[in-house]
């Protein structure tokens, strides 16, 4: 139903990143290679990106494709960071194609995509959303995404660590509605993301790490993270778990 990406380490500038590789994001939106769900991402995209200058990371979304959007095209060759959340969408049967609902969503200091869809959103509302977190607007969008968002927030403000976040919803997600839960978080020093229900790939080199739904490239050392996994990493290191096994405290 979509497809995104995550990248930490040595600034990059964001047209390197999202149109450079030759199976970029960019050319997921039109021709993804392992997308099981749908068959085109032109329902709006959206990036964010941290700045040393700025507390909260910083966000560009639109509603439309992002073959469509060449000024963003442009500015994206004078824009780096070293950690970027990017997101092409496939809009959930049922729900708009607004640009609220592009995702990463935003709030605090965290960024959030989910590239799955749910069998029972009202369900999942009604488990997840109460109370829902103050001051961040995307857990009120009228998406199925947005009550997994809600909670990963609950939980990041009382202190659980990014990765094991998203392992818990997508436990407690599991528990009331089917669905595909691939998560995808940052924090500017960390990426986390789930594997459940669709694919999940990570790649290290020297200058830093990604994280997305299909391989940039065809470099051979895109390593597919297992369905039922996590997959967290910082500047050290990358670490792969089973989602059950962070219910029991392994980490």
């Amino acid at each position: 139903m979509c497809r995104h990406l995550a990248y930490l380490g040595a600034p990059v500038g964001l047209h390197d990143l999202l149109f450079g590789p030759p199976h970029a994001l960019h050319v997921q939106s039109y021709a993804p290679r392992e997308q099981a769900h749908g068959t085109v991402n032109a329902d709006g995209f959206g990036v964010g990106w941290y700045d040393p200058g700025h507390a909260a990371p910083l966000r560009y979304r639109r509603a439309m494709p992002i073959w469509g959007d060449s000024s963003f095209a442009d500015a994206a060759r004078v824009i780096r960071s070293g950690c970027v959340v990017a997101a092409v969408r496939d809009a959930t049967p049922g729900f708009g194609a607004d640009e609220s609902c592009a995702q990463p969503f935003r709030g605090d200091t965290w960024l959030f995509s989910h590239n799955g869809a749910v069998a029972d959103d009202g369900a999942l509302a009604d488990r997840l959303t109460a109370p829902l977190p103050s001051g961040v607007l995307d857990a009120r969008t009228p998406v199925d995404s947005a009550p997994l968002f809600a909670h990963a927030m609950r939980l990041w403000r009382k202190g659980e660590p990014l990765g094991p976040a998203l392992a818990a919803v997508v436990r407690e997600a599991r528990e009331c509605s089917a669905g595909r839960y691939n998560l995808l978080a940052a924090d500017g020093e960390r990426l986390a993301a789930t594997a459940s229900g669709d694919t999940l790939y990570t790649l290290r080199r020297p200058h830093g790490v990604w994280i997305a739904s299909e391989p940039l490239d065809d470099d051979p050392a895109w390593q597919r993270v297992p369905d039922g996994h996590l997959v967290t990493a910082d500047r050290g290191g990358t670490a792969i778990t089973a989602i059950d096994d962070e219910g029991r405290g392994t980490r």
